[in-house]
């Protein structure tokens, strides 16, 4: 939170101020100008299977004229407020992007269904790839948050009012399909549960509808992303998915607007967008170049089409549709799926141990790893090494003993590595096949005792 500055001013000045300020005053009070609430950009689809759109919002429900922050529900015996669920728990937080699903609009005796929505929603989530290769790269919770009331504001008509426990509501900054929240009651239920990295927020309604906020890591919150969508409304599951594409792929919408002419800028630094021509980007060696000509599993041929990041002329997206273009279709196009397999492995760690790698081990020790369960697309592979030679004859070994690899007791000090490599087909660029390379060493004392470290 941000500590206001106060300036100090000498006794002399603020009379000469006072005095200046009764002279030129005038005869009648005049209101001072309401502070501007603060607002934060948000991209919506107006239209099931549509192009998105962006445009700015309150950060908090309270500060929308006509609408109050909802009352707090007081926990009693009967209700489970604030209860965080485990909908697929794969690792430790600290090696997984954890992702918190909030429900808004469900009342204490209907959190069953917002249990149910939950997995529904992650489930349709889940069955887009690459999600559904990676998902052993993610932690999921949910948390209970019980509304007084059933259902969101503005269902079925902008007239509709409902108390609930994060002030979501349908026809946000005049936009009916536009589903706000109250931030900051968001965040105060996804910091119930651990370390939240993105943050879903699912409204109880059968109405299509959802947004996606973005920058709000510099607002001061401990997630960048939050993506908001109804319940009971199948596309609205791919607004999620869109939305956390930005935040784990970094990927660039690749819609425009008519109207907007030209992009006026240099090269963008998004990997979905570039002004660069096919030849020219085959020519340079840069961005997509080594998935053009591929046929794409968006039902297109990975080229230069013009039209992206928000301009119709001047910059260049990989395909003709994709799921980071409109929500009549559900694939990622091959670039933007490389894209979010990189940005999974900057987020989680796919290998980890028990064992520490910060002091000596006895060569008689069991080093055991643990590797994320990846499936489909992923293709990650086990290798030890000793001294930095490769042990073949244990490769995709989880559990192994130092002197086993080959590590003899002749006194001296030995290393043994361990490395992930995911080398699936869908990575392409040497420098995301670097990112999906994990690697843990230990240092072995081969003399049978075990090393102190030295101060």
């Amino acid at each position: 939170m941000r500590t206001p500055r106060v300036a100090a001013i000498s006794v002399g000045v603020a009379l000469t101020a006072i005095v200046g300020a009764a002279l030129a005053a005038p005869a009648f009070a005049v209101d001072p100008e309401p502070a501007r609430e603060p607002r934060v950009s948000v991209e919506y689809f107006p239209q099931p299977g549509g192009e998105g759109r962006r445009t700015e919002v309150p950060l908090n429900t309270g500060t929308v004229t006509g609408r109050s922050a909802a009352r707090s529900v007081t926990p009693t015996a009967e209700t489970t407020d604030g209860e965080v669920g485990k909908l697929s728990v794969t690792g430790a937080s600290d090696d997984r992007l954890d992702v918190v699903i909030v429900g808004d609009g469900y009342t204490a005796g209907q959190q069953d269904a917002f249990h149910a929505a939950a997995a529904t929603k992650w489930g349709d989530i889940t069955g887009i790839e690459p999600y559904s290769s990676y998902q052993g790269l993610m932690n999921v919770w949910t948390v209970d948050a019980v509304s007084a009331e059933s259902g969101i504001t503005g269902d079925p008509t902008a007239g509709t009012t409902k108390d609930t426990a994060l002030g979501s509501y349908f026809w946000c900054s005049d936009t009916e399909r536009l589903i706000c929240a109250d931030i900051d009651k968001v965040a105060s239920y996804a910091a119930k549960a651990p370390d939240a990295d993105l943050v879903i927020v699912i409204s109880n309604s059968t109405k299509y509808g959802g947004a996606g906020y973005s920058g709000l890591e510099a607002e001061g919150y401990p997630f960048d992303g939050v993506s908001t969508l109804s319940s009971d409304n199948a596309q609205s599951s791919l607004i999620a998915a869109h939305e956390i594409a930005h935040s784990v792929g970094l990927l660039a919408d690749e819609y425009a607007y008519d109207g907007y002419g030209t992009w006026p800028g240099s090269e963008p630094a998004d990997l979905n967008s570039s002004t660069f021509t096919a030849e020219q980007m085959a020519a340079n060696r840069t961005k997509w170049y080594r998935w053009l000509g591929e046929s794409d599993p968006t039902g297109s041929t990975v080229g230069t089409y013009e039209g992206s990041s928000y301009y119709p002329f001047g910059i260049y997206r990989p395909t003709a549709n994709s799921l980071m273009r409109a929500l009549n279709i559900s694939d990622f196009n091959l670039p933007g799926r490389e894209a979010m397999i990189a940005g999974f492995y900057r987020e989680a760690n796919a290998l980890s141990s028990g064992v520490g790698t910060g002091s000596a081990i006895l060569r008689t020790s069991r080093i055991e790893v643990t590797r994320a369960e990846l499936t489909g697309l992923a293709a990650p592979e086990l290798r030890w090494y000793v001294d930095g030679v490769r042990v073949k004859r244990v490769q995709g070994l989880t559990s192994v003993v130092p002197a086993a690899l080959g590590v003899a007791a002749d006194g001296r000090t030995h290393t043994v590595t361990v490395e992930s490599a995911d080398r699936t087909e869908a990575i392409r660029d040497p420098r995301v096949r670097a990112e999906a390379t994990e690697r843990l060493t230990w240092t072995v004392k081969a003399s049978g005792r075990k090393a102190h470290k030295h101060h």
